[in-house]
């Protein structure tokens, strides 16, 4: 089994993940650029999800404390990846945890259910991660009469011509992982 990949409780790999991870494994052993900053990384989980007009993307999950470590190799991580799976688009998103509203500690640490761990949270962080390097500049709601919820997602225009291709993908993607309708404007 490779070492790219650590699923929770030592649980097996399926064989898309496991694909995944050798490839990840083959850009340390080949890439020198990428060698050395791949080489303590590893993903949780690998997920193929089917977009509009037939492309599919893949998600990557890394572990939360390896995020920004992820985050510094990203663009030519995603680029080296989605040269192995053309016509793929690749995404890095951090492996995050929700806690229910009526989440009760341990007698031994009484406290509050933490802010990062709310389902609004989380759903903030996804979309953080999709959209990363871009950085959002502003996001509005809107309520339709018939009780639909829009989010309209404002990215920052300097990154325009790196991003617009992909925008589709990043609205499908949030929209399985979140159920949650989306439209990427650029300003």
């Amino acid at each position: 089994m490779s070492t790219k990949i650590r699923k929770a409780a030592g649980a097996e790999p399926d064989e898309f993940e496991a694909s995944v991870a050798q490839e990840l494994l083959n850009l340390e052993m080949t890439s020198s650029d990428l060698k050395s900053s791949l080489s303590d990384l590893y993903i949780t989980a690998a997920k193929e999800v089917e977009c509009a007009g037939g492309r599919k993307a893949i998600i990557l999950y890394v572990p939360y404390k390896l995020r920004k470590s992820f985050n510094k190799i990203q663009q030519r991580l995603v680029r080296e990846l989605e040269k192995k799976y053309s016509g793929r688009q690749v995404l890095i998103i951090a492996q995050r945890t929700i806690l229910g509203k009526n989440y009760s500690r341990s007698q031994a640490s009484q406290g509050v259910r933490p802010r990062s761990r709310t389902l609004t949270a989380v759903h903030e962080a996804i979309l953080d991660d999709i959209v990363y390097p871009t950085e959002i500049t502003g996001k509005r709601t809107r309520c339709k009469l018939d009780g639909k919820r829009i989010l309209k997602v404002y990215l920052d225009s300097k990154d325009q011509a790196n991003v617009e291709g992909r925008i589709d993908t990043f609205a499908d993607v949030y929209t399985k992982l979140t159920n949650k309708q989306v439209t990427f404007v650029f300003n």
